[in-house]
């Protein structure tokens, strides 16, 4: 993808006048401090919206229902970007639960931190919800007015559920401690090669509830990790040999 790289990485030189990618890539490595930041966030892709790939949405809501308030739940949303995956999470599990969701915990991660400070406004756009159901629109969110208009906000006790952090999935250890019920790692496993998607599926199973779900976006496939996960349909995995 060198023309997205590209395209990308100029706007860094353009900012630090400089012309010349090996003189940028030169003084990274010699003197990065805050530019790696800015680097990593300029190369990071950040596709998102309310309720994608909707048919996980229910069979998350089921499981959530089969655990019922039996123990506390754990939830992680490993690829969290601008915050709609992690905010359509927690308006299920008040769809699910209602208003008491005390055993409930949502934690979402991404590696930027430009994204995940648009998430922890938890502010969008109104076209970013047109797909949104018009119950939903009222139940979670409060339209903007005035200088605001044009806006709608996450509202406080949707945001309450969900705790933004910044992880690197690549990172030998995860700030995320188990055992998670639901781990939602949906269109990021797409950007490493297979062994690398092997050691970090090889990091979330010690992680998991035997019981519990991991969800994959749609054009992902982990069946070289069948040691690890196997495939209960419709890119949602369990624990091998656990169901």
């Amino acid at each position: 993808k060198k023309d997205m790289v590209y395209s990308r990485l100029a706007r860094r030189l353009r900012a630090l006048n400089q012309s010349s990618f090996n003189d940028y890539l030169d003084n990274l490595e010699r003197n990065g401090g805050d530019e790696w930041e800015r680097f990593v966030n300029s190369l990071t892709t950040n596709l998102t919206s309310f309720f994608r790939e909707p048919h996980h949405f229910p069979i998350f809501a089921d499981h959530l229902r089969k655990i019922g308030n039996k123990r506390p739940i754990k939830i992680w949303c490993s690829a969290a970007s601008t915050g709609e995956e992690p905010y359509s999470i927690a308006m299920t599990v008040l769809e699910t639960f209602g208003a008491d969701v005390s055993n409930v915990s949502i934690a979402a991660s991404d590696l930027d931190t430009n994204v995940l400070a648009t998430a922890q406004k938890g502010i969008y756009p109104v076209d970013r919800l047109d797909k949104l159901s018009p119950e939903r629109l009222r139940r979670f969110f409060l339209r903007g007015t005035g200088s605001q208009e044009g806006f709608a906000a996450v509202r406080p006790e949707v945001k309450r559920l969900v705790e933004f952090k910044r992880i690197n999935l690549l990172d030998s250890s995860y700030s995320v401690k188990g055992p998670l019920d639901v781990l939602f790692c949906r269109n990021v496993m797409i950007y490493f090669d297979k062994p690398t998607q092997y050691k970090i599926l090889s990091r979330f199973a010690p992680m998991m509830q035997p019981d519990g779900l991991m969800f994959a976006g749609h054009s992902e496939s982990f069946l070289h990790a069948a040691d690890l996960f196997k495939s209960l349909g419709k890119t949602v995995y369990a624990l091998a040999g656990h169901r």
